[in-house]
């Protein structure tokens, strides 16, 4: 019900404008109500009151702002219709005779100019700029490029240009500052889009309004199965952006605050909807992220040493899956409710390359080998560099790239790859939390878009409705990790890291050990180690420690 209600918010925002002489209707009408019950008298003070509104109207256009005579009269006629109904409906009450016919005809004939007067003026607007395009173009380096076609929209306008010979739509990304100020928008107002069919005609759309200048309320898991695309928001056009990810590893990236864990949260909460997939979770930061998550996932790792081990794990249900695709000739995993695919969400990635260079080695692996068995990887990370990502290759592997906002330029050819910058996308540009662009199969050309809000409520709904459904992992891949299962578990989940410590400290070389050394023995934070080692060992060098006297 509340996605219902959120939806038609959503709808009577968008189109207030239109809905603007029915909002007016209901207004006088609920004030005829309480006035007829409380004050019928009151019906003369409102004919003074609306002779007055009338003749300022027709003299000077106030309050509405009109200018021209046509306009004028509009507005005069429109209120003497409007307070003469008011002061009956006072008088006699709203439900009297054929006072609601009266005011439905009215809203009509008073509404119809309004719409068409609104759309005329909008259209006249874009007229004038095609008119003047041909100085305009001239004056910031595009000469002979012409307006096609031109259409008004419920945000601003769009139009179809052909370049001449010899340019590109690099030259007009590179100008779009300039248009902006040529036409007299506001910064971020214009987007250009390049038409497929052509390589001298683009798309230039010039947005009056924000369409994302709102939250989108997430509308709850849209996604059946893990072959259905998974709805991330919508662009400015108001179309779902449903992206597929089976087979398809996915990088989330964008400076902090940008909304990249809003992100993992419309995709995880679609994949959790979906019977025929397994999620695992590793999130470095005590599981702040990933934890309210955790009744749906299989796995959660909140610590180098248990990440390490579940990416090992994952290279083994990948080797085992493969072993039994080749012997029966098969070539790719097909997802199912026995046969799930495995997605390894891992937030903040950076944090698992830094303290676990191991589990970077294992998460490599699968990049480059998981697809054709359905394994993939899910990352978000603020910078990907080659040092953030672990040195590998595993961000050339990223199919699906998902770009929040970013704090300089060359960030954007970091996440979405060399040279996006050059070609219009624009991360930089992003004014606001979850407002993003997408590189994938399908999506090639920098449309904005703003992925939905998944609120805490959100969340726990999600869960309480799916958690107990969840699927787990198939009896090969399960086979795949039974042997050291039990020996994994006492070594990372129930060995105590305090002992672990002086144990490695007291038997340390005399070179001694290195913090990256400890916090990979124990599953500890760099933290939680060096408030014990400030406290009892002794640092022999600079960075490796062991306890004096050999302990």
């Amino acid at each position: 019900m509340s996605a219902i209600l959120a939806g038609i918010g959503r709808l009577a925002h968008r189109y207030r404008s239109e809905l603007a002489p029915a909002t007016v209707a209901v207004v006088f009408d609920l004030v005829a109500v309480w006035l007829h019950s409380a004050q019928p008298g009151a019906c003369w003070w409102v004919l003074a009151g609306t002779g007055a509104a009338t003749l300022r109207a027709a003299l000077r256009g106030a309050p509405w702002g009109a200018t021209r005579a046509e306009e004028r009269a509009y507005a005069a006629i429109t209120t003497a219709v409007a307070g003469v109904w008011l002061a009956a409906a006072t008088a006699l009450g709203p439900g009297h005779a054929h006072l609601q016919s009266v005011l439905l005809v009215a809203m009509f004939a008073c509404g119809t100019p309004w719409w068409r007067h609104r759309r005329r003026r909008a259209r006249v607007k874009v007229d004038r700029t095609i008119q003047a395009w041909p100085n305009l173009a001239e004056q910031i380096g595009l000469a002979g490029s012409r307006v096609l076609s031109a259409a008004v929209d419920v945000w601003g306008w769009r139009a179809r240009m052909t370049l001449r010979g010899g340019q590109t739509v690099a030259d007009v990304i590179a100008q779009v500052p300039a248009i902006e100020s040529g036409l007299g928008t506001r910064p971020g107002a214009v987007r250009v889009e390049a038409d497929p069919a052509h390589a001298g005609r683009f798309v230039m759309r010039v947005l009056a309004e924000d369409p994302h200048a709102n939250a989108v309320p997430w509308r709850g898991p849209a996604a059946r199965s893990v072959a259905d695309p998974i709805p991330l928001g919508v662009f400015e056009d108001a179309t779902d952006v449903a992206v597929p990810m089976l087979r398809r590893h996915v990088l989330v990236g964008g400076i902090a605050g940008a909304g990249k864990s809003g992100v993992l949260n419309v995709i995880i909460g679609n994949l959790v909807a979906c019977p025929d997939v397994v999620l695992w979770g590793i999130d470095l930061k005590g599981g702040m992220e990933l934890q309210p998550w955790a009744p749906c996932l299989a796995r959660l790792a909140t610590t180098p040493a248990a990440a390490e081990t579940m990416l090992r794990d994952a290279v083994r249900v990948l080797d085992a899956r493969a072993r039994a695709m080749a012997e029966s000739a098969s070539r790719l995993w097909i997802p199912t409710e026995r046969k799930p695919a495995l997605v390894i969400v891992v937030d903040e990635y950076a944090e698992l390359a830094e303290q676990s260079p191991a589990a970077v080695e294992y998460a490599d692996s699968i990049a480059r080998r998981g697809r054709a068995v359905a394994e993939t990887l899910l990352a978000a990370t603020q910078r990907p560099t080659q040092q953030a990502m672990g040195k590998g290759a595993i961000r050339s592997q990223m199919d699906v790239r998902v770009c929040l906002r970013v704090r300089e330029r060359r960030d954007t050819d970091l996440i979405l790859g060399q040279g996006m910058v050059t070609a219009g996308w624009h991360a930089h540009d992003l004014d606001a939390p979850g407002k993003f662009l997408v590189s994938a199969e399908g999506f090639n050309h920098p449309r904005r878009a703003r992925a939905y809000l998944v609120t805490d409520d959100d969340v726990r709904a999600t869960v309480e409705r799916y958690a107990a459904d969840r699927p787990v992992l198939d009896h090969l891949s399960a086979d795949a990790l039974h042997d050291e299962a039990d020996a994994l578990h006492d070594e990372v989940d129930e060995a105590d890291p305090e002992k672990v410590l002086w144990a490695a400290l007291s038997e340390a070389p005399e070179h001694g050990l290195s913090v990256p050394d400890l916090m990979r023995m124990t599953g500890m934070r760099r933290t939680w180690i060096y408030d014990r080692l400030q406290a009892n060992a002794t640092q022999v060098s600079r960075g490796r420690w062991r306890l004096p006297n050999g302990g």
